[in-house]
């Protein structure tokens, strides 16, 4: 099996897991890898995550022409502003899960750091979250914000829409966007609560004891 067919099997099996677990439903989300020969697979426009066809992928080359495969997402502007601005890029996902939508349609939302540090975890694999205005789906603004932040940010959350997040592979990037939801469903329910949240001192050293990359 040639290590693209097994990309392409991988990415269909992650969505397919986070579609059934209720993380994005109906034909939402978009999901993109990189290939060995610099190339990119991404899901198709209008596609479900529960029913990916590894063979139906859209597939582009390595200077970004678009190969084969069905037509791909309308959100191809946000993927490739992700891959263009961090080299260490391999994947990028984006869902339209429930909890973190919420928290970003709370009047109080910290745009510069989106996740309130509930956990480790979240500061772990995503490092600060940006929260980005609303903007139309599909509009490529979407990417052009991205762009503004230079290549600082592994995650963004658009408000009303989804969280976008960028790993050097398919699984971490699949990995680190399930924790971002996570954290934002603990944080929506103990946002009435006067919860122990992490520290500014504990937060510093977690960044400093797992090499987080903190932009401040």
């Amino acid at each position: 099996m040639s290590s693209e067919t097994q990309l392409r099997d991988q990415i269909c099996l992650l969505a397919k897991s986070l579609f059934d677990r209720g993380l994005t439903g109906g034909s939402t989300g978009n999901i993109s890898a990189r290939t060995e020969d610099g190339g990119l697979l991404v899901s198709p426009t209008g596609t479900s995550f529960g029913r990916l066809d590894p063979s139906k992928l859209s597939r582009f080359d390595a200077k970004g022409r678009f190969v084969h495969g069905d037509q791909p997402t309308k959100e191809m502007p946000l993927h490739t502003a992700f891959y263009d601005t961090r080299s260490t890029a391999g994947a990028v996902v984006h869902l339209h899960s429930c909890h973190s939508v919420a928290l970003s349609m709370l009047p109080d939302a910290d745009h510069d750091n989106f996740i309130p540090p509930v956990s480790p975890y979240a500061i772990m694999k995503l490092g600060k979250v940006k929260l980005l205005p609303f903007f139309l789906p599909g509009d490529p603004a979407m990417g052009e914000a991205v762009r503004g932040l230079a290549g600082k940010r592994s995650a963004v959350m658009l408000a009303n829409h989804g969280p976008v997040v960028a790993g050097k592979d398919i699984e971490a990037a699949c990995n680190a966007i399930e924790e971002l939801e996570e954290s934002a469903k603990l944080a929506f329910m103990l946002r009435s609560m006067k919860a122990n949240i992490l520290t500014e001192t504990q937060v510093r050293q977690v960044v400093e004891k797992f090499d987080v990359e903190w932009d401040e």
